[in-house]
């Protein structure tokens, strides 16, 4: 609602003394607040230093190797890392040192077989003696090795035992009914065949020998690790097992 002059009713309307007032604590307050941050800003904030001192402040740059093909490379302390100059003339030249054992020894050759003889597998094959396998009908002897009877016994010491039976058991337990490749005839013969042949990667024959449960042809390449069985006394080469 307006009343005759214009004014709403409930509207206080200030008189000219009033906003003048007004507006003058409205500019002291800014005044204040200004003066009040600059001290803030000048207290708080660190002081810069001086141009010149900006300037010596400043680490010196470090020379840069230049990258590009064919320019030589920066030098470093030489006497502490390069080696020291050495004399052709007092450098002697040594045998190798001999290996630690079997292991360290390149594989033997491969022995030549017939060109119609081909890998085999041989399923569930079954030791009947140190040496002789038998699998699918098949009678295979591990070539370059020396059966040991299964009747033999062996000595050591005062004590004897039956070594040809432990080197059977040995030999099918190392087994376990896995599948044996050998290098065979494309015939069945109902005679055994020697032959080589290996479990995996592992040559049978070498690790007949080697453990001492068969020996090592004359004419076979199984002649050091016989000697390095007989030296640790592996096998029938040693104590009963």
């Amino acid at each position: 609602m307006r009343r005759n002059d214009g004014a709403r009713v409930g509207e206080v309307k200030p008189t000219g003394r009033l906003a003048t007032t007004l507006g003058g604590l409205g500019l002291v307050a800014g005044a204040l607040l200004i003066a009040a941050s600059s001290r803030w800003l000048a207290t708080d904030l660190p002081s810069q230093p001086p141009a010149d001192d900006a300037v010596n402040a400043r680490p010196a740059r470090l020379p840069v190797h230049d990258m590009r093909p064919g320019q030589p490379a920066r030098r470093i302390a030489e006497d502490r890392i390069a080696p020291p100059p050495l004399d052709p003339a007092g450098i002697e030249r040594i045998e190798p040192r001999p290996p630690l054992g079997e292991l360290g020894l390149a594989p033997p050759p491969k022995m030549p077989m017939p060109k119609d003889w081909h890998e085999t597998l041989l399923y569930r094959p079954v030791a009947i003696s140190s040496t002789l396998v038998e699998a699918m009908g098949r009678k295979v002897v591990i070539s370059g090795t020396v059966d040991i009877d299964p009747d033999r016994t062996c000595s050591f010491g005062d004590a004897v035992w039956p070594c040809g039976q432990r080197a059977r058991a040995a030999f099918n337990a190392w087994l376990r009914g896995r599948a044996l490749k050998c290098i065979l005839p494309p015939d069945v013969d109902r005679f055994a065949i020697a032959a080589p042949c290996a479990l995996g990667k592992q040559d049978v024959g070498a690790w007949l020998v080697a453990n001492g449960w068969a020996m090592a042809s004359p004419a076979g390449v199984y002649g050091k690790a016989e000697a390095v069985a007989r030296e640790a006394r592996m096998g029938i080469f040693g104590p009963p097992q």
